[in-house]
């Protein structure tokens, strides 16, 4: 592995590293339209296009995706990305989806065109005559991803970053008058391999595109000028230290008066300091100037709360004239202590989510600061204050939004070097990644926001000696933020040195092994650990596609993938069922984000989590992850009030042994709160029980007087439940008086003792031979049919919905995204529930059977309808009933009357009988025996077969990092 220091030397000898902030200079703005030319058999550079004018046009700032230039899609498009279920393209299913003119791909969203490869950009600028003898450089601003530039017929130069703005000088070469520049922009993956599901690239999130989509200007300077300027804010000793590197185009002595001009901007009183002024010489052709400015005794100082910022104009003045560059930068210390996070002092706790680049309308992140701004406060308004940006970073109108805005930001080098790629090895990529770091210091450090750094996501190959060298390369350069190597699942091994850890291993809900509770914690999961542990990627709990978002792709990117999963599902007689399966699937989504969150701000030491993701996720198979769609817009099954509830500065929380109760016991709870708020809190707290008519059964207070930062504890509830007569659904609220802060809990409550039900319902564990006799003589049959079943024996089902989708997994369990109830028919009667799974249903639900009824007429409805993952669509039941020959049919696949569950599934069981033996039990459907007695003798006609033994590299045995 190549040592650090000969990277950085290598890395200061590129071309075009100044830092460009706002800057007093003339300029020649070259957006608009542009001369344009694909170079598809790579040939441009040869036969010298440079010299002609190229044949088409193209706007810029886009790229030729937003220009709707390169090739159609077809089923052997090339994608950047990896495909780890094959199946779409063997599946006879699946065969008109593949059909030329109107691909339907389920992995991504599809764009309209696609390309990658060369393509050129040509346009004629004229230099004003003043400009001659100055410094001018070009300035490309988010270029994806190699340009290669040439003034008229002179090749000035390549570059290839990610991450920055690409910037040429020109100097040398430009004379007053009209000249060319043709730009060659290539978005291969060529030797610099970061990964071809880096977010920064791949098409599984914003795509592989081609173009340049932000600013595009030549800018001219005095021949002596500002290179970069650093500012290092010490909010102890209260003064700024400026590190301003001075460039001239020749080699002179000259003196030179530097003066800096500091004031706050965005606060409520404007701070003005006393301006900075001093005299230096210079000789060689590069050096740096030191300034340190005292900040008088008010700082003001940036965090989530305040996000103060002040903006230095610093101009350079000599005989060449004037240059001047203005920064922002807010006074903050983000460090740890212990296994906490501090801002200024201030413990501070991470409530985060990922931006995976997912941008449907334009298919690029935006660049303005007004687009992020919004994405911020949406953020914020949930209760978040923290995002990371998975294998990418974004421009700089993100950290400007930010700053202003207070959100804690963890961008990250474009690379996931996984699937293809590795570090550690002499790679290219090795080097790549320091340059493209400190490409990202030199642009965006002076940002307050920018508050930690790891390399990227998930690497393999001898990544543990590379990212330590990496941590330590950059806690020596620069003390304004944090490292950490990389952000990994709770497999990968550990980087000993990290400053924090983003790491998966404590987060999850394992309520697929036990039943549901709020005592357990995080603790042992992190013991190990001595910094600051952030959980990576939490949640990825899974609802069903909303195809009503179908219409909202305006832009290139179209939702191909929702239009297939809804042709499929009709194909499948449930299109009338999407909007119900959406709205049940989304309110199992948000419980299980409630109480995967409140787990981990129930943890002691545990530092902060980053949820994967607030916002859907379009790509790896379609991943809709989010509370918010790809478009950050609210879903309907859940407000950001609700949200806040759980994921705020201040969350009170409830440590509860279950869920549900009989009559004859004491309901108790500790209350606790976590408190990570601007200052310690002075309120009285309270708490009540209610019941669905929002009557209150029982009240009380807390004596804490004052809520310190961190997790404290309040007191203890004890309500006895014996006034509770009737199943019913109960809600523990605990609230922060004269706040905004309070949470609840539902929890159900059944009569101990139920009174035996006088049924001629003959009860039975198979159709046997009195069952049909029964239903012939027009009886009443209770098909208990758990563990028997067959056709569908292959679906698997738990109370957690699926894990990131079914997709990029291969399949891997579980298969279904909770369950869809008529909660007004009367088989419910006794037993209240609403249309989606709740915490009650925990005991019938979770690794049950479920009966697939690929056969059963198309307008039938099951009673319990577990809801598939949308790439299946197989219509499912644990419940149903039919009118069989003369008789009356109801099947189960869960044995409500075992004494191993809990008091919901006997009430269950109870209410079905009471309804079995009602006049109101009368089904509509008319079956066939035999069509009931192939659910215990034939496998599915549709089952998964993935067509390749592969498997994703995260489900490949642990990697040790050898």
């Amino acid at each position: 592995m190549r040592n650090p220091l000969i990277l950085l030397g290598l890395f200061l000898s590129l071309v075009g590293m100044q830092s460009i902030f706002a800057q007093k200079s003339d300029t020649l703005h070259l957006e608009g339209n542009w001369r344009f030319e694909i170079d598809a058999a790579d040939v441009g550079t040869t036969a010298q296009w440079f010299s002609r004018k190229l044949k088409d046009n193209i706007i810029l700032p886009g790229s030729m995706l937003t220009n709707n230039k390169g090739n159609d899609i077809t089923i052997k498009t090339q994608w950047t990305g990896s495909i780890y279920d094959s199946s779409f393209y063997f599946n006879p299913r699946f065969e008109k989806y593949r059909r030329a003119g109107d691909v339907k791909f389920p992995f991504w969203l599809t764009p309209e065109k696609e390309y990658v490869g060369a393509a050129w950009y040509q346009k004629e600028i004229t230099i004003p005559k003043d400009w001659d003898n100055k410094h001018i450089y070009l300035y490309l601003e988010r270029p994806h991803t190699e340009t290669l530039l040439y003034l008229d017929t002179q090749k000035i130069g390549m570059q290839n970053s990610m991450v920055a703005p690409h910037q040429f000088d020109l100097s040398s070469y430009l004379t007053p008058g009209t000249h060319t520049l043709s730009i060659r922009v290539d978005n291969r993956i060529k030797d610099i391999n970061v990964g071809p599901d880096s977010h920064s690239l791949t098409d599984h999130t914003q795509g592989n595109w081609n173009g340049i989509i932000g600013k595009l200007k030549l800018i001219a300077t005095p021949e002596i000028y500002i290179e970069d300027i650093q500012a290092y804010p010490d909010r102890t000793a209260k003064e700024v230290r400026f590190k301003v590197a001075i460039a001239q185009l020749k080699q002179q002595a000259e003196k030179l008066k530097l003066n800096v001009e500091l004031e706050t901007f965005n606060t409520t009183t404007t701070q003005k300091l006393k301006p900075y002024t001093a005299s230096f010489k210079i000789s060689s052709t590069r050096d740096t100037l030191f300034a340190t400015i005292p900040l008088g005794e008010k700082i003001a100082l940036w965090d989530e709360f305040d996000p103060a910022l002040y903006r230095a104009k610093v101009t350079l003045s000599s005989s060449a004239g004037i240059d001047q560059q203005v920064l922002q930068f807010g006074i903050r210390d983000f460090k740890t202590k212990a296994t906490s996070f501090l801002i200024n002092d201030r413990p501070v706790f991470l409530r985060g989510t990922l931006d995976n680049a997912i941008y449907p309308l334009s298919g690029h992140p935006p660049m303005d600061v007004d687009s992020w701004t919004k994405v911020f406060k949406t953020i914020k308004d949930h209760g978040l204050n923290h995002v990371r940006y998975h294998s990418w970073c974004p421009p700089e109108a993100a950290f400007k939004a930010a700053d202003l805005v207070g959100i804690y930001l963890q961008p990250e080098g474009p690379s996931w070097a996984n699937h293809g790629s590795a570090l550690g090895l002499g790679r290219p990529i090795d080097t790549y990644i320091y340059e493209e770091t400190n490409r990202m210091e030199t642009h965006y450090g002076n940002y307050a926001s920018y508050v930690m750094l790891a390399y990227g996501n998930e690497p393999t190959g001898r990544q543990v000696e590379y990212l330590s060298a990496f941590n330590e390369y950059w806690k020596q350069r620069d003390n304004r933020r944090l490292y950490t190597g990389a952000s990994v699942g709770g497999s990968w091994p550990i980087v000993p040195n990290n400053e924090f850890m983003v790491r998966g291993g404590a987060r999850g809900l394992d309520w697929k092994n036990e039943t549901p509770q709020t005592l357990k914690t995080f603790t042992k999961n992190i013991a190990q650990f001595e910094v600051p542990f952030v959980s990576h990627e939490l949640g990825q709990y899974c609802v069903f596609p909303n195809f009503k978002e179908t219409e909202k792709y305006t832009g290139p990117l179209k939702a191909k993938n929702f239009e297939l999963f809804e042709e499929d599902l009709a194909d499948h007689h449930m299109l009338d069922q999407a909007d119900d399966f959406f709205m049940a699937s989304g309110k199992l989504q948000a419980l299980c984000y409630k109480y995967d969150i409140e787990k981990a701000l129930r943890t002691p030491n545990y530092a902060g989590y980053q949820m994967l993701s607030l916002s859907d996720y379009s790509g790896q198979g379609t991943a809709l992850v989010g509370m918010l769609d790809a478009f950050w817009d609210p879903k309907p099954y859940i407000d950001v009030t609700a949200f806040r509830e759980f994921a705020n500065t201040t969350v009170p929380l409830a440590e509860l042994p279950k869920f549900v109760y009989t009559n004859d016991e004491l309901f108790t709870a500790t209350a606790l709160v976590s408190h990570y708020g601007r200052t310690i809190l002075n309120a009285n707290q309270n708490w009540q029980i209610t019941n669905e008519k929002e009557a209150i059964l029982a009240s009380g207070s807390f004596d804490t007087p004052e809520i310190g930062f961190g997790l404290s504890t309040l007191g203890e509830v004890k309500v006895p439940l014996s006034e509770i007569k009737t199943p019913q659904k109960l809600t523990l609220t605990i609230a922060i008086e004269n706040t905004e802060f309070k949470n609840h809990w539902d929890f159900w409550v059944y009569p101990k003792e139920l009174p035996a039900v006088t049924t001629q319902v003959y009860e039975c564990t198979s159709l046997d031979k009195k069952a049909l006799k029964t239903l012939n003589a027009g009886g009443t049959v209770l098909l208990n049919a758990a563990g028997k079943i067959v056709k569908g024996a292959e679906v698997i089902q738990t109370f957690i919905p699926v894990f990131w989708n079914t997709s990029w997994f291969q399949m891997r369990p579980p298969h279904t995204t909770g369950i869809l109830i008529d909660p007004e028919h009367p088989l419910f009667n006794e037993f209240p529930t609403e249309y989606h799974s709740d915490l009650q249903w925990y005991s019938i639900v979770n690794k049950q059977q479920v009966m697939h009824l690929e056969d059963f007429p198309a307008d039938f409805k099951p009673l319990i309808q577990p809801i598939d993952t949308w790439f299946m669509n197989r219509r499912l039941a644990m419940a149903f009933e039919a009118k069989v020959g003369n008789g009356k049919l109801m099947v189960v696949s869960v044995d409500l009357n075992d004494p191993e569950k809990d008091a919901a599934a006997h009430q269950f069981y109870y209410s079905l009988q009471k309804y079995m033996a009602s006049a109101e039990f009368n089904p509509k459907n008319d079956l066939h025996i035999a069509l009931i007695e192939d659910l215990f003798k034939t496998p599915s006609k549709q089952q998964f077969d993935k067509y390749t033994n592969d498997s994703p590299d995260e489900l490949k045995p642990k990697n040790k990092g050898k």
